[in-house]
């Protein structure tokens, strides 16, 4: 009796999660299928593969520059996230490492700064920015996000795993600052940097808001304005527009299934 308990609740828990599963790749799905497809069989709720897909990319890349938005997004975000990754891990490094009162009190305000949102912050940046001429280029985009409390205090978390004794030993043999940081840390870090890099590769990439602003030239756009314009007309094509959404997706996809096995093991880290 009690064994038919156990295999009737086994049954019912791998139902549930077969049911979760589907819910939450249906969405994946149904883009993907609407790519293939015309606007009128979008709507219409086909949820077969179409014939389309070639005539909806021919649209695509004739009606809008999906090419140099999908580049401009590809540049801002990988240059973002590597300086991002170098210019935090530096700072949460030396504040784990060369620890006193006084970078504990910055690291407290740096902690406060967290609550401020970023739209509180956009019109004196965009003003600073326009002094300085970066509205409409690459450096308007990035430098805002090249630095984050939020990843100095990953950093820092984490470096707190990080064996003291290590950088000691590799004083004691010579190496200098410069060569444990970049020598001995990293590597022995690489899961937080990976965790690091999941996270501000998908901000970066999937920002809109600092763009809107700070991108005003069709040149200069990226995949998110991009998108947004494909709803703006009298009528959408949603075929292409589920197409457009698809190739959007497909970095983060790649990024996330590349760092994934790092993912985990960073993320815990930072809270031990």
């Amino acid at each position: 009796m009690k064994t038919k308990k156990i295999q009737g609740l086994t049954v019912l828990k791998y139902l549930f999660l077969v049911i979760v599963c589907f819910v939450s790749v249906f969405p994946f799905y149904f883009m993907a299928v609407a790519a293939t497809n015309l606007s009128s069989e979008v709507l219409g709720g086909k949820l077969t593969f179409g014939t389309h897909l070639f005539e909806n990319l021919t649209n695509m890349f004739t009606t809008v520059k999906f090419g140099r938005a999908f580049w401009n997004s590809l540049r801002n975000t990988v240059v973002t996230t590597i300086l991002s990754l170098i210019v935090c891990s530096m700072a949460g490094y030396g504040f784990q490492v060369y620890r006193d009162k006084a970078k504990d009190r910055l690291m407290a305000v740096l902690m406060l700064s967290m609550m401020l949102p970023f739209a509180s912050l956009m019109v004196p940046l965009f003003k600073m920015f326009s002094v300085f001429r970066l509205i409409n280029t690459m450096w308007g985009f990035i430098l805002p996000f090249i630095s984050t409390a939020f990843l100095i205090f990953f950093f820092r978390q984490n470096t707190k795993s990080f064996p003291i004794e290590t950088v000691q030993a590799a004083r004691v043999d010579g190496v200098g600052e410069w060569g444990i940081f970049w020598r001995i840390y990293m590597p022995i870090m690489m899961p937080t940097f990976a965790a690091a890099a999941i996270v501000t590769f998908m901000n970066s990439w999937n920002n809109y808001l600092w763009p809107l602003i700070m991108m005003q030239s069709k040149d200069t756009q990226t995949m998110p304005l991009l998108i947004t314009g494909l709803t703006a007309g009298y009528t959408t094509d949603y075929g292409m527009l589920m197409l457009a959404i698809t190739l959007f997706t497909l970095p983060i996809v790649v990024v996330f299934f590349t760092c994934q096995k790092y993912f985990v093991s960073g993320i815990l880290g930072s809270v031990k």
